[in-house]
């Protein structure tokens, strides 16, 4: 659930976790500065930072995915902003999408477009996890606004989800305003997603006869869990799979500039990955038995990690629909 922004939105320190910010509507001139600052007691300020404002989604290094605004002018409405235990949420709507902004960075944790399915970031990749995998539940650790979720039952409408989000207030308002409530009945396919509120590590995870497969999003202040960054974690969600089970993973970025001092900057070598922490101890938890792939700068620059024997390009491509037949070619064993 994460991806990162520049400070578009800002929640002021005074919001409390029972405060909330009723819906307001904000124009945006882009060719000159604008400052609106509520004068309530929960006041959400917004601001802009430059004569072009842009939303990125959630990656650990400067080169972040942008949803931007093309128009001359744009309406923005903030339709909630609320103070969980765990985040500051804010929840932005746009003609084109609505998106969910979390913690101090206001990453973008979901977004979902209004005349379109895809998302032009890692969230379409986990949809391409099913073909690869048993049939079986799939886990989904970091559920957010259900981002994920959407566009896999929709692909995949027989599929049974298993989301797991620590926040349940944030839960709370992915199912008034992303639709979340939705996806918990069942499609005609029998499809379903169901929520659990909890910590994604607990025991409570665990269910008999594992899962098909796992996708983990987890993100807290615009990085990925340390956790993640620990071989023993993998080990663990590891003993949560079935058989021929996969997990497929945003590991977030890497730090760095491309170059530095005339020195080709890892980013731009075939074995960067090595440079990301996350992917480097998943590969340690599964010895010849991971592969990766980096989205493209404009589309997140995010780190994508995925176990098990990379799968046969020509049947997984054929599988899948949309740019997910291109983009899947493009994993590369560790």
């Amino acid at each position: 659930m994460a991806l990162s922004t520049n400070s578009l939105l800002l929640l002021p320190k005074l919001l409390t976790p029972t405060q909330t910010q009723s819906p307001a509507t904000f124009h945006f001139n882009h060719s000159r500065p604008y400052n609106h600052s509520s004068t309530t007691e929960s006041s959400v300020s917004l601001w802009l930072h430059n004569e072009n404002p842009k939303f990125k989604t959630n990656s650990a290094n400067a080169d972040k995915q942008e949803v931007e605004v093309n128009k001359e002018e744009e309406e923005y409405q903030v339709l909630t902003a609320i103070r969980s235990s765990y985040n500051d949420i804010v929840i932005v709507d746009t003609a084109q999408s609505r998106m969910l902004l979390l913690d101090s960075t206001h990453n973008v944790h979901s977004i979902r477009y209004k005349h379109q399915k895809w998302t032009n970031s890692y969230w379409d990749e986990f949809a391409s996890l099913p073909p690869i995998v048993p049939e079986g539940p799939i886990a989904i650790l970091g559920l957010g606004g259900g981002t994920a979720a959407h566009l896999m039952l929709d692909l995949w409408p027989s599929l049974q989800l298993e989301g797991w989000e620590i926040d349940e207030i944030l839960i709370h308002k992915a199912r008034e305003y992303f639709g979340l409530s939705d996806l918990e009945k069942h499609t005609q396919a029998g499809g379903i997603l169901n929520i659990h509120i909890g910590d994604a590590f607990s025991p409570s995870v665990r269910i008999s006869g594992g899962y098909a497969g796992i996708i983990v999003d987890l993100f807290s202040d615009g990085k990925v869990l340390p956790q993640l960054e620990e071989v023993t974690t993998w080990l663990e969600l590891k003993n949560l799979l079935m058989p021929k089970g996969r997990l497929m993973v945003n590991c977030g970025g890497i730090d760095g500039t491309d170059v530095n001092n005339g020195i080709v900057h890892p980013n731009n070598t075939d074995d960067s990955w090595v440079y990301n922490p996350a992917i480097k101890a998943l590969s340690e938890a599964f010895p010849g038995q991971v592969s990766w792939k980096k989205m493209p700068a404009n589309f997140g620059a995010n780190y994508l990690g995925l176990t098990g024997p990379l799968p046969e390009f020509t049947s997984w491509s054929a599988a899948v629909p949309g740019p997910l037949t291109a983009n899947v070619k493009q994993w590369r064993p560790c």
